[in-house]
């Protein structure tokens, strides 16, 4: 279940604008600040059904956006390839505007994200 909410925490931050604003909330009650489905029911006054029912085609919906666009994909690929530049770059004793460049991209990186 954990590898499940952070998957769909990391889904919800790239593509949480092309969500409605009611799918938006009950996502991040949900995942985020891990409010009940009934917690979530009693706030909007609807079913628990209901919310269970938003919940689960919002969360088909973040799957087939990243199998279209793969945005996050492409994230976790990037972030793997800072790791290795970073680390062949310190390995052989590197000047300081590489290490720079590679500050400044996985901060590009990191604001990119939120």
């Amino acid at each position: 279940m954990l590898e499940k909410t952070v998957r769909m925490n990391a889904l919800f931050d790239f593509y949480q604008p092309l969500l409605t604003l009611k799918q938006q909330k009950y996502m991040e009650l949900y995942f985020l600040d891990d409010f009940s489905l009934g917690e979530i029911s009693e706030t909007f006054d609807v079913s628990r059904q209901a919310v269970y029912d938003n919940i689960r085609r919002t969360e088909a919906m973040l799957e087939e956006y990243e199998e279209k666009l793969g945005l996050y994909q492409k994230y976790k690929e990037r972030t793997k390839r800072y790791r290795q530049l970073r680390k062949y770059a310190e390995e052989s004793s590197p000047s300081p505007g590489l290490m720079k460049t590679i500050d400044a991209l996985e901060k590009l990186e990191e604001e990119g994200t939120k």
